[in-house]
């Protein structure tokens, strides 16, 4: 992350993440990139799929080319949060060869052609879409949260995540420019290699890993995107004292909606209440208790 609290505040870009879970043996996994560790924002994270919404996602041309979306309360229209679901799943194309379609799923090879036309120019999702007599299928994306970049942070997005569950035949493959590896695993498997130091993840991934693995199967991921507060959780950074070997240091923490130190007194995601930094990590915390007078 890139704080500087003492800078302008940005305007937060709209953006869009898909969230793609699937049943296996193992219990529900979930697919995941990493970032290329040259990003400029969060380079070498584990993420998932998305990015920035584009003017084209809401080119007046999509409403023949999708099914309607779900009600997204995290969207201020109609146009808007069609744009949001098209973002979702056209970031997810790029970012990890995989795309939601009314009707039979695409082939695995047929998406990484697409992916590669797409990338050279020689073609746009909206024209292949129409050539190919397909629509996006938007009403399979859940809207589940929304996530907004602190106001201390230099690059700052609007993120809405939604959840879809990904069909048999979807594989997924990194694209080797934004993103350098992917994979399926269980949230279970992520939350202990961030525990055990060998992956990055942020706070939103973070906890969003969190709550699905309390999910048995990829239905109940989706009964628990429905239910979720789609309300903004927009983290704010505060100072924090950290005791170490029974001295103590300045550090900082993220604090979270329900937390004391936020204006916004009512929790709006289960967990913990803030990330603090310890090293160079962002972990998952409850606030402090108070110093006992006398």
């Amino acid at each position: 992350m890139d704080l500087n609290p003492a800078g302008p505040i940005v305007t937060p870009r709209d953006a869009a993440t898909l969230v793609l879970v699937r049943n296996a043996s193992s219990g529900v996994e979930v697919f995941c990139v990493e970032r290329h560790k040259k990003s400029a924002f969060m380079g070498g994270a584990i993420v998932f799929p998305g990015g920035k919404l584009d003017p084209k996602d809401r080119d007046p041309a999509w409403r023949d080319l999708c099914n309607a979306p779900r009600e997204a309360p995290f969207a201020p229209d109609e146009e808007t949060s069609r744009a949001l679901a098209i973002a979702a799943c056209r970031e997810t194309l790029e970012e990890a060869a995989m795309l939601p379609t009314v009707g039979p799923p695409l082939l695995h090879e047929d998406l990484l052609a697409l992916r590669a036309q797409l990338a050279s120019g020689a073609e746009s999702l909206l024209s292949w879409l129409a050539r190919a007599g397909t629509k996006l299928d938007l009403g399979s994306l859940i809207p589940w949260s929304r996530w907004v970049t602190p106001t201390a942070e230099t690059r700052r997005y609007d993120t809405r995540f939604f959840l879809a569950i990904a069909g048999e035949t979807q594989q997924g493959a990194h694209d080797d420019h934004e993103t350098t590896a992917s994979f399926w695993a269980t949230p279970r498997d992520l939350l202990a290699r961030f525990d055990a130091g060998t992956v990055e993840l942020m706070p939103p991934t973070h906890r969003t890993l969190s709550l699905l693995a309390g999910a048995a199967h990829a239905e109940d991921a989706a009964l628990l995107a429905q239910s979720a507060c789609k309300d903004p959780i927009c983290p704010k950074l505060v100072p924090q004292k950290a005791t170490q070997n029974e001295t103590e240091t300045d550090t900082l923490a993220l604090v979270l909606p329900g937390d004391p130190e936020h204006e916004i007194s009512t929790a709006r995601v289960p967990g913990p209440s803030r990330f603090v930094l310890r090293g160079a990590r962002w972990l998952p915390e409850n606030a402090p208790r108070p110093a006992r007078a006398g």
